[in-house]
């Protein structure tokens, strides 16, 4: 029986690389930055707790979706944030043109005791550079209510 079995293993496996043929191995999509409209911070942060900031982006067709955030630490306390998306470049695939708001919320831990500043990006300008909208998020003080 295990002499029948090995043949037989052995063609499917061959046919699994001769079945399909592909004409086009390139990828069927790209990432792109989305513009953010705007973010919801909080007031303040307290040292050590995890925050849920959303952010609203425009989502500019049908055929584009969220895919992340990409976030820079520039400095000890500043993180640029870029909403990542990717777009299906598939010929088939009617995509409708329709530009859209959405909120997708971006998890964010407190690990330092001083003010944060957010630079989400917004855009290019017409000059092709990058646009950003910034808030700064003061750390409360210690014994300070947080009602």
């Amino acid at each position: 029986m295990k002499k029948v079995l090995m043949p037989f293993m052995l063609i499917v496996a061959c046919s699994w690389f001769i079945s399909c043929e592909v004409d086009d191995d390139s990828p069927n999509f790209y990432f792109t930055a989305l513009n953010t409209i705007e973010a919801d911070v909080p007031e303040f942060f307290e040292f050590g707790k995890t925050y849920d900031i959303e952010v609203t982006y425009q989502r500019p067709n049908g055929c584009t979706f969220f895919e992340g955030f990409d976030v820079v630490q520039t400095s000890v306390t500043g993180r640029d944030v870029v909403v990542i998306g990717s777009v299906l470049t598939d010929e088939n695939r009617a995509c409708t043109q329709a530009i859209e708001e959405v909120v997708a919320t971006l998890k964010f831990n407190v690990i330092y005791t001083e003010e944060y500043t957010f630079r989400f990006y917004a855009g290019d300008d017409a000059d092709g550079n990058a646009t950003y909208l910034e808030y700064t998020v003061p750390i409360a003080e210690e014994g300070a209510s947080t009602n």
